[in-house]
């Protein structure tokens, strides 16, 4: 066991070592002794709804005691057989049968020994009777109006307390006021009468709550009869106030009562509360007032309740005692009465006797003191009789003490000491027992004990030793006690030692040692590693709204893994242990999760680890952030006429710093009511000067920015109005809108409305030819273009617009340069020559056209070509016209993706802005034959042991005249090695298979099949397969076509696809008709579809009609062959290998004619490289 926690440096008693007496142990059992009551009843009620009652007496001592009991002071004889004795012990039951009041009474026990004899405090059985009001007749009671009365109750007399209440046959209360007032004794004053007094249902209820009874007093009637004086005639009003007037008296006490006098004496116990009660009667109804003669009611403990008939003062002491006085009056008089209060006391212990152990020839004194009011008397006991009749030698006695000289065995007694006045008797009782033994180890040998480095241990030895002993411990083995600083001996025998380590772990001797002889036991301690713990993250900053999570990592040593648990607290209040029943937070053992943090949970959080030897606590401060609370009392200063200064009070920043401001205006002139971000400042600063706009009526506001966001926006300032004034700037970015040749559009970006400085804008636009002399035109308007017209296309201009209000003009504007409306290029260029570079790719150069017949900005040419025949079968083709535009000033480019072994026309035009020129003359040149596509397909259609039969089919396009076909063929068995690649020419190119023979048994061969041209060979198909074995399966594929099962199983397939295939054409025609349009809508022509879906580059302004077919859909059909260039490698990026001019070959585009597109870098067409 562990005694002390190390908090600190501070050493903290353990609960354990505070348990331990630091004198020696009580004697045990096994000495003998005089007996000693460990348990008794004190006050026992009999109350009627209890089965039986027991009343308690419990003793130990050595001889075992005997029992014995007195009643009201009498020999109690146990063998009643009316009650029932427990064994070994002095209680009894009396059952809860027939009469049991003759056992009423108060009752002691007595446990004896030969030693001596304890007795117990009075025990007082109270047999309650059943209360009952007696049975009467209550005659009627009449009373003229004015007068006063009583209503008795005269409750029975019952367990107490007693609650007395007064009500009507229908339990309703009677209502009391400063008139009626009911007393503690359960009487019903009236200080005078009333006519709605009159009831004849008066009922006072008596209730005993421990005995779960009311009981009620017979009804009362009371008549209040108007008086007689008054003259019948008169009205309600008049008699009414007659009647007081001739009832009108002064205050006369009802309370207390006449026979009193104007005095009275009142003890009260100190500690209880005092009830003082004042009521007279009179007309008009007295009031009462209370005060205490000589001093000041005592502030705080006194309450005047029930109308202020009643004074109140609660936990009396002896300075509450004095005279009192409480004084009735109206207007004719007063009356008073002095309470005079003595405050007593029971008897109550300052001194006593305590029991003590002794060896022969030693010396002792015992002490009894009690305090009380009156001052209690002193009795000596011995053994249950008074000392008087029974002294012994040598005790020198006392009132308050008896002292003993060289005492004897025989000395041994029990000494009670008993204090008495006459508010009660206390009892208190002192064994002396005179012992000579050796000493008497209590703890137990071989106690295995444990604590953790830089704690306390504690090695228990515990014992009863008469005469006194001496305990010395000693390492085990070793014959020397142990010394230092970090070792102490506790008197009951208790070995601590201090800031233990690890060195400490080891066997213990514990020798007691006095003049009768001595005894030992052995304890061993081990040491363990003390628990550590680690929170993580250390003092977090959560923005609210968020998810605190933190983790608590523990390390304990592994003897203690067992005993280890954690739990979480804040500031000190521990939460429960999954956390809270709505689930915001969470504990899962070492992880606490916040969800949905506000600022209440900002706090200090504490992880605690306990084991069975040390606990510890690490804590962590979690800070909540949350968004600036917005700044306050605005306020504008240093009011210019472009400036003024803002300052204003930062909000609570909510423990995050704020790290700027952000100022927004709202202005009349644009869009009223919108406010806009005008400038932002440093979180430190609390000012601006702010920069403002001529012609503006500012209202400001300031919203707070910290780390975790923008706080609401402040309340608004004041206004502040700029006056107007001539602007400041003039309008930016003009520019030409697309015009008609010998045309300019001028446009240019507006004067915002808070550019514009006062009221009527406008704008003064000047322009002229560039390097003409002659005057600037000029022209003023008020919205933001003007056309002017020009004697020549795409002339120089320069143009200036400068913005002007009623104050003045802006400032001197910079004239930009502007061209007038372009006009189609008016020549075509003429083709020098197309070079063929292969099948699939040629070179054509052109001339450029004039510059002064481009009438424009020229943007490049374009490149249209068309399919007219193939060479292969001589058959046209309808005219499916593609573009390909090559952007800059430029005279030759590359057309790829054209079909091999065709003819092909070409035409090259110029265009600008405006559009495209004039084509040239058709230029008509020839593709050359190139080699063909991969066979469509190749087949093994029939193997055997060393033969195979193959089976292809021609190439989707040929690219010329089919010369034949390369066949190869090798072994690729399952290893990383492959045989010899073995080559069959097919010279006949209408030969669609072949026959291989001289083939391996059992051989996985792979074969390879190219078609050929003049040209060359094209790309391989290729298929695998596997030769036969010897054997029974060696003709398995022989005439297959022929065997019966195979014939029944495709008729049965056959079968199935026609059921299948005539039970979806029902369900179609049952799903109804559709129209062909939305047929097509469905299912669009794929062709049609790409044209739509897809383009490249830039589209032309031509007004042909696109074109069937386009380059994407060449490049989707083109082959990948040694001859089949890659799009991108012509078109304009970074992916061009043709760089003749230094900007090379522009893009190209699929789309039909009218869908022209010119290619650039960012160009939508996608092309891979070729590999």
């Amino acid at each position: 066991m562990m005694g002390l926690l190390l908090h600190g440096r501070g050493l903290i008693l353990s609960l354990i070592f505070l348990l331990f007496k630091l004198s020696r142990a009580e004697i045990p059992l096994s000495v003998q002794q005089v007996p000693t009551i460990i348990k008794q009843s004190y006050v026992q009620v009999a109350f009627p709804f209890d089965e039986y009652f027991q009343i308690e007496c419990e003793a130990k001592g050595n001889p075992e005691p005997k029992f014995s009991w007195t009643k009201d002071g009498k020999h109690f004889d146990l063998s009643d057989p009316r009650i029932i004795v427990s064994n070994n012990s002095g209680t009894f039951k009396i059952p809860n049968e027939g009469h049991i009041s003759h056992f009423q009474g108060k009752y002691r026990c007595f446990a004896s020994n030969r030693l001596g004899t304890a007795i117990s405090e009075e025990i007082e059985f109270i047999v309650p009777g059943v209360p009952k009001f007696p049975k009467e007749k209550i005659e009627p009671l009449d009373v003229e109006e004015g007068d006063s009365i009583v209503l008795p109750c005269n409750p029975p007399k019952g367990l107490p307390p007693l609650h007395i209440y007064w009500m009507n046959i229908e339990l309703e209360h009677i209502e009391q006021d400063e008139r009626v007032y009911m007393s503690q004794k359960g009487d019903l004053y009236f200080a005078n009468v009333e006519e709605k007094d009159s009831r004849n249902d008066y009922c006072c209820f008596a209730a005993f709550p421990k005995l779960r009874t009311i009981v009620q007093k017979m009804p009362m009637k009371l008549t209040v009869n108007s008086l007689k004086h008054a003259n019948d005639s008169s009205s309600s009003t008049e008699i009414s106030s007659k009647a007081n007037s001739i009832k009108q008296r002064k205050p006369k006490l009802l309370l207390p009562p006449a026979e009193s006098g104007s005095a009275s004496t009142m003890t009260v116990l100190k500690g209880e509360t005092l009830l003082l009660e004042c009521f007279a009667e009179g007309l008009p109804t007295p009031q009462v007032e209370w005060s205490k003669l000589g001093s000041e009611l005592p502030k705080g403990r006194e309450t005047k309740e029930n109308y202020g008939k009643t004074l109140k003062i609660e936990n009396i002491s002896y300075h509450d005692k004095g005279n009192y006085r409480c004084t009735a009056n109206n207007l004719l008089g007063k009356a008073s009465h002095d309470f005079h209060i003595i405050v007593q006391e029971p008897p109550h212990w300052k001194k006593k006797p305590q029991s003590a152990v002794y060896s022969t020839g030693s010396n002792g004194i015992l002490l009894c003191e009690a305090e009380g009011e009156p001052q209690p008397t002193i009795k000596w006991r011995v053994n249950g009789f008074p000392i008087e009749n029974h002294p012994f030698p040598g005790d020198v006695m006392f009132p308050r003490e008896i002292s003993f000289t060289n005492l004897q065995p025989n000395h041994t007694a029990v000494y009670q000491c008993e204090a008495s006045n006459i508010h009660g008797t206390i009892l208190a009782s002192a064994n002396i027992d005179v012992v000579d033994v050796v000493p008497l180890i209590q703890t137990k040998n071989e106690e295995n004990y444990a604590t953790v480095v830089g704690y306390s241990a504690f090695l228990h030895c515990e014992y009863f030793a008469s005469p006194k002993a001496t305990v010395i411990w000693e390492v085990a083995d070793e014959a020397h006690p142990l010394e230092g600083h970090r070792y102490h001996t506790h008197e009951n025998g208790t070995l601590e030692i201090y800031r233990t380590t690890e060195e400490d772990a080891g066997s213990y001797s514990c020798w007691v040692d006095n003049a009768m002889g001595k005894a030992v036991i052995t304890a061993n301690l081990d040491i363990r590693n003390a628990t550590k713990l680690k929170i993580s993250p250390k003092n977090p900053r959560i923005p609210k709204s968020h998810v605190l999570e933190l983790h608590c990592e523990s390390q304990c040593d592994s003897h203690l893994k067992h005993s280890l648990k954690l739990s979480w607290s804040k500031d000190g209040e521990v939460f429960e242990m999954n956390g809270t029943e709505d689930g915001r937070i969470v504990i899962d053992g070492a992880n606490l999760t916040i969800s949905n943090i506000s600022v209440e949970d900002q706090g200090i959080y504490s992880c605690s680890a306990q084991t069975a030897l040390d606990s510890i606590s690490e804590k962590t401060q979690v800070t909540v952030l949350g968004v600036p609370d917005p700044p306050g009392n605005l306020l504008l200063s240093e009011r210019q006429n472009r400036s003024v200064r803002l300052s204003w009070e930062a909000g609570d920043d909510h423990n995050s710093n704020i790290s700027e401001y952000i100022i927004e205006f709202e202005g009349n002139r644009e869009e009223p009511g919108k406010w806009q971000e005008l400038t932002r400042v440093q979180g430190v600063e609390t000012e601006a000067v702010l920069s403002l706009a001529p012609y503006v009526r500012y209202q400001f506001r300031v919203i707070a920015v910290n780390e975790v966001g923008r706080s609401h926006a402040s309340l608004p300032s004041d206004h502040h109005e700029t006056p107007p004034a001539a602007p400041d700037k003039n309008p930016q970015n003009i520019r030409v809108q697309a015009s008609q040749p010998k045309e300019m559009i001028i446009k240019w970006e507006p004067l915002k409305s808070m550019e514009q400085n006062g009221p009527g804008l406008e704008y003064r636009v000047s322009w002229k030819p560039q390097g003409a002399p002659e005057e600037w035109e000029e022209e003023t308007v008020t919205n933001h273009t003007l056309r002017v017209m020009t004697p020549t296309v795409y002339a120089p201009y320069d143009v200036q617009v400068q913005a002007i209000n009623q104050l003045g003009s802006g400032p001197e504007p910079q004239p930009v340069t502007l061209y007038s409306g372009e006009d189609y290029p008016s020549t075509a260029p003429v083709i020098h020559s197309v070079d063929v570079m292969n099948s699939t790719l040629v070179k054509v150069t052109w001339s450029s056209i004039p510059k002064e017949t481009v009438h424009g900005l020229l943007k490049g040419y374009q490149i249209n070509w068309w399919k007219t025949k193939s060479l292969l079968d001589g058959r046209t083709h309808p005219k499916e016209v593609n573009i390909l535009r090559f952007s800059g000033q430029r005279n030759s480019g590359m057309v790829p993706s054209l079909d091999a072994f065709s003819e092909y026309h070409l035409t090259v035009l110029a265009y600008n802005s405006k559009g495209a020129g004039p084509e040239s003359e058709p230029y008509i040149f020839r593709t050359p034959e190139g080699v063909p596509e991969q066979p469509s397909f190749l087949k093994v259609i029939k193997v055997d042991k060393d033969t195979a039969t193959l089976s292809w089919g021609l190439p989707k396009k040929l690219n010329g005249n089919l010369t034949g076909y390369l066949l190869q063929y090798q072994i690729i068995n399952d290893t990383y090695e492959i045989g010899e690649l073995n080559e069959v020419n097919v010279t006949t190119p209408s030969k669609s298979s072949w026959h291989l023979s001289n083939l391996n048994a059992t051989t996985k061969y792979k074969f390879y099949l190219k078609a050929c041209t003049s040209k060359g060979c094209g790309k391989p198909i290729s298929e695998e397969s596997v030769t036969l074995g010897e054997g029974k399966y060696a003709g398995l594929y022989d005439d297959i076509s022929t065997q019966g099962w195979f014939i029944g199983l495709m008729c049965a397939i056959a079968l199935l696809t026609l059921i299948l295939l005539t039970i979806c054409f029902v369900k179609r025609n049952k799903g109804g008709k559709y129209s062909v349009k939305e047929k097509e809508d469905l299912h669009p022509d794929p062709e049609v579809q790409s044209a739509k879906d897809e383009t490249f580059g830039e589209y032309s302004d031509s007004d042909e009609k696109p074109l069937k077919g386009s380059l994407r859909s060449l490049n989707r059909n083109m082959q990948p062959t040694e001859s089949a260039d890659s799009l991108v490698e012509y078109g304009e990026g970074d992916h061009s290998i043709f760089n003749e001019d230094g900007s090379f070959i522009g893009a190209y585009t699929g789309a039909k004619e009218k869908g022209s597109v010119e290619s650039n870098g960012s160009s939508t067409a996608t092309f891979p490289l070729r590999a």
